[in-house]
């Protein structure tokens, strides 16, 4: 079971100045210029049993191609795995390309229909139901609306941006990554 989501707008920035170091009775001061490279989107996994990321993916979008080929670079690290991906609402987590690489990971071979017209493939709602079908090897879990903060991944990430990526200084997207 894995709680997955998506951070967008992290930004790559560099610092021109460094930072004044904070004493007794001094806060440390920053310089607020810097050099933007770039604002890359982290995908990523948290395991919920035990704490980890797992099959963390950057890149400089977020479609639905992007989340498809994150949920299948997860699956990837264990292939024989039952997968069960905690998200929220984001039309990405219930889009065609999705269901039908689950469809085809899981071996389900009945007519999925066609997008916006019929069958499982029709809506964002039928493809939902789809999705988190139990009996699939690989699931989704939709978080009820307006209620993401219940995904364990944004702890993570509320983390990263509060301990490393706030006080940080890169000098390319690379150094970011």
């Amino acid at each position: 079971m894995v709680s997955t989501d998506e951070k967008t707008g992290i930004q790559a920035l560099e610092r021109l100045y460094p930072d004044v170091a904070m004493g007794p009775g001094r806060v440390q001061k920053r310089e607020s210029e810097y050099v933007r490279h770039g604002t890359p989107c982290l995908i990523a996994n948290l395991e919920v049993w035990c704490g980890w990321v797992i099959a963390p993916s950057i890149g400089p979008t977020r479609t639905e191609q992007d989340f498809e080929a994150h949920v299948e670079q997860t699956v990837n690290t264990d292939p024989l795995a039952g997968w069960v991906f905690i998200v929220d609402n984001l039309d990405t987590h219930q889009s065609e390309s999705l269901v039908l690489y689950v469809a085809e990971a899981c071996g389900i071979e009945v007519d999925l229909g066609v997008k916006g017209k019929s069958g499982v493939l029709e809506s964002k709602a039928s493809r939902a139901l789809f999705l988190s079908e139990a009996s699939h090897r690989i699931r989704f879990v939709y978080t009820p609306k307006h209620s993401s903060w219940l995904n364990q991944i944004e702890i993570w990430f509320s983390i990263l941006v509060r301990k490393l990526l706030k006080r940080s200084s890169f000098s390319s997207l690379e150094d970011l990554r």
